[in-house]
């Protein structure tokens, strides 16, 4: 059967164009909640909606906007340039001043501006001569600058459920119905694996229904083994490129902090079958290797290291077993989070000290004017000592914190702890000594 080609694409013409028929996101759209808030007061102010693709960001803007009576200008940050915008924007105290109301500036794929480009809104969003309405598939938090953010209202939309999905689905099929001349079914077995391809994008979803009605024959229910032959791929639901990521590696991490070596491979397998970059992932392991092991296993930083090397020269898929075997180990490990902790307090320290000079006891008198300072005079090598110490002072006066690195008592850092508390033996007893 041939479809007219005005008929598609059917995300747009299904797009819904009042609240009422707005599929999802409850938590933002329902009774008492903001956006019902924002329409019975017509009253806006600048947000952003940030969410996957095809959870209705656009969409919901466009109504909004629609059913509070603003006055509106539309671009998108993948083919508008700042100047365009910006034009826009020095009328935009004319325009208020002219309909009673500031002009809402709907910017698409607002993270495509950088930082520097962002800034261009900030002085029109503080004066209210406009309403800066962003939307993103992107962490804000990562890609709006934050001058810019904090005078955002931040709406999170979230993936569709199953029953919002079938209900897509259903308008969709009785569009086809109605407008389309056919009768495209699905057995329940295909249906479910559309759902499931959608993935939570009511926008795949439809586009997959779309391509299953230029291809199929319409002589009977679709089945099961047409729809995945249309999909061809496997879909892994994860994007590299955007929140996926972050949310993904963090969970790993967490996993293996937590020593849950089914969770650590869960997650380490989402992100490989999902088109990940295995060196990324390694690279944030030999992170894991230090700040949640340490010295509790130093044996866990060699393992990353030798499977980052060994991944580099054998490579996917052969290469992704090295993965597996760091993940393990790395869940498995004693953990120990004192390297950590350490860092955290040595910034402050270094901070808070950082005009103290160099003991001169311990400076090198590599020139006259060191020596002339009396540069390595009262110095002490430790070998030159029976106790291979001394209790020459290397910290600087002034300095009144001790112990920055407490390890823990775990694996390894056991023996550590055993080798502190033997060298302050030794000091102890030159002190002892010394009086």
């Amino acid at each position: 059967m041939e479809v007219r080609h005005d008929f598609f694409p059917l995300a747009d013409k299904l797009r819904p164009e009042r609240l009422a028929e707005f599929e999802g996101q409850i938590h933002l759209t329902g009774r008492q909640k903001i956006i019902q808030a924002l329409v019975r007061s017509k009253n806006l102010a600048s947000m952003i909606f940030w969410g996957p693709p095809g959870t209705g960001k656009t969409t919901l803007a466009r109504i909004l906007v629609r059913e509070t009576g603003y006055p509106s200008a539309e671009f998108s940050a993948t083919v508008s340039g700042i100047a365009e915008i910006k034009k826009m924007m020095e009328k935009s105290l004319a325009a208020r001043q002219e309909r009673g109301k500031p002009l809402v500036l709907f910017v698409d794929e607002i993270h495509h501006f950088n930082r520097n480009v962002q800034d261009a809104f900030l002085p029109y969003v503080e004066r209210g001569d406009i309403i800066l309405l962003g939307t993103t598939t992107e962490n804000p938090a990562y890609k709006i600058n934050r001058a810019l953010l904090s005078r955002l209202k931040i709406l999170e939309l979230l993936p569709l459920e199953k029953e919002q999905l079938e209900r897509i689905l259903g308008k969709a099929l009785a569009f086809i119905r109605e407008h389309g001349g056919a009768d495209l079914r699905f057995t329940p077995e295909a249906e479910a694996v559309v759902i499931g391809y959608s993935n939570g994008d009511g926008r795949r979803l439809l586009n997959l229904v779309e391509i299953v009605l230029q291809t199929a024959d319409h002589s009977g229910a679709v089945d099961e083994t047409f729809v995945l032959d249309v999909i061809q791929n496997k879909v892994a639901g994860y994007d590299r490129s955007g929140d996926d990521r972050f949310q993904y590696i963090s969970a790993l991490h967490k996993s293996v902090r937590n020593s849950d070596v089914d969770a650590s491979l869960f997650w380490l397998y989402r992100m490989l079958e999902g088109g990940e970059d295995p060196l990324y992932i390694l690279r944030r392991m030999v992170r894991m290797a230090v700040e949640d092991i340490g010295l509790a296993d130093p044996d866990a930083l060699r393992v990353c290291l030798n499977a980052k090397q060994a991944y580099e020269f054998l490579g996917s898929p052969e290469g992704d077993l090295f993965l597996t075997e760091a993940a393990v180990y790395l869940a498995a490990a004693p953990k120990s989070n004192s390297l950590y902790r350490a860092d955290g307090k040595m910034k402050q320290l270094a901070e808070k000290y950082k005009m103290l000079p160099v003991p001169l006891q311990i400076v090198n008198p590599d020139n006259f004017i060191a020596a002339g300072k009396g540069a390595g005079k009262d110095y002490v090598y430790a070998h030159d000592r029976p106790e291979k110490t001394s209790l020459l002072k290397t910290l600087p006066e002034g300095v009144e914190e001790k112990e920055f690195y407490e390890p823990g008592s775990m694996g390894f850092e056991k023996n550590i702890r055993e080798r502190l508390a033997y060298w302050k033996k030794i000091k102890d007893e030159l002190n002892k000594k010394a009086k």
